[in-house]
């Protein structure tokens, strides 16, 4: 016989789910920071409109972070400026990040020495940035009880780094520089490069004088023409969806 439904159990179910889910939402919006509501946290300096998603990751040494505006944290994103938390750094900021930087989701950025991230940056999840690196130069020590090395990263203005990257201390960045997900960057990046691979490598290079080299296999994107709305655009794509099944016939006819 089939199983009678509880239809009691199920819609209290429901019920439940949305009060969860209205009292997470709740939580979250909440539980963010922004210069107008900073909780605990006294950063050097957070701009307008600048917000740290909840649930935060690590965060210590903000008096010595400083964040521009129009950025979005994104959740469990760590930034640390400092060994640990609680040292005196001195009087300049450590870690500085740009206007209108995007950090998704699960980044790193740990500033042990200063760390420069330049505005309009766009970070994918899961990005680690560090400024420190262990040594190993005592063989009879264990690894974790060296002192480490620390050097600067600079990360240049207008710079994609992809999912999962990992920019390594001493890193120079360049403008507007694609660092494809997974690569691990040491050294110095030219501007208007694509670097790829572990150790990451130039794969492709824009110059005035070449252009893209090797060339871009796909057209750049047409952007939308000032003044269309979204209801033209609607419109736009059901018409190419309805043009997209004769074209496919005629196709397959000849």
């Amino acid at each position: 016989m089939p199983k009678r439904k509880n239809t009691f159990s199920s819609w209290r179910r429901r019920l439940v789910q949305r009060v969860v889910h209205t009292g997470w939402s709740w939580v979250q919006r909440t539980g963010s920071v922004t210069a107008e509501n900073p909780g605990r946290f006294r950063f050097g300096s957070i701009g307008e409109a600048t917000r740290l998603a909840f649930p935060l990751g690590t965060v210590f040494g903000e008096p010595w972070i400083h964040l521009g505006a129009h950025c979005i944290i994104g959740e469990q994103v760590t930034l640390t400026a400092g060994l640990m938390p609680d040292l005196d750094l001195g009087p300049d900021p450590i870690l500085r990040i740009g206007d209108g930087v995007v950090l998704g989701r699960g980044s790193h950025v740990i500033a042990d020495t200063t760390v420069t991230i330049g505005r309009d940056c766009y970070f994918g999840p899961y990005v680690y940035v560090t400024s420190t690196n262990h040594s190993y130069d005592d063989p009879h020590q264990p690894i974790g009880r060296q002192w480490p090395r620390m050097e600067p990263v600079e990360i240049g203005p207008g710079c994609w780094i992809g999912t999962g990257a990992v920019i390594l201390p001493g890193a120079r960045i360049g403008r507007n520089v694609v660092v494809a997900a997974g690569a691990v960057v040491r050294g110095t990046v030219p501007d208007h490069a694509v670097v790829a691979g572990a150790p990451a490598r130039v794969v492709r290079r824009w110059t005035p004088g070449d252009g893209w080299q090797p060339p871009l296999r796909s057209p750049a994107p047409v952007p939308v023409p000032e003044g269309i709305t979204p209801e033209q655009l609607r419109a736009l794509a059901d018409l190419d969806g309805k043009e997209a099944v004769p074209s496919a016939r005629l196709e397959a006819e000849s």
